[in-house]
């Protein structure tokens, strides 16, 4: 499988927050990154189905979810809404 390319956006993010949990536990060149591969379809470390579940969704507009790991172990996700009006960070626990 070929890696996405990071310079190429797929999506528009719309408005972007994080979970106060998220802010204070993620640095933020971290989720920048995350931010960056999230928006250019590499979404981290779900399972095959959510992989294909979120090409399905980049395609007919529903809801995008990536899950990834800080360098500190934080399990962490991005959801962009189906509108993309608005992208979230947060910890599992905060959903």
């Amino acid at each position: 499988m070929n890696a996405p390319n990071l310079s190429i956006a797929k999506f528009r993010l719309g408005h972007i927050v994080a979970t106060p949990n998220a802010f204070t536990r993620l640095a933020q060149d971290e989720v920048l990154a995350a931010i960056q591969r999230h928006q250019s379809g590499d979404w981290g470390d779900v399972p095959e189905e959510d992989r294909q579940e979120n090409e399905l969704s980049l395609q007919q507009g529903f809801r995008l979810v990536s899950a990834y790991c800080s360098a500190q172990g934080v399990k962490f996700w991005i959801i962009t809404e189906a509108d993309r009006s608005s992208t979230t960070v947060l910890l599992p626990e905060d959903y």
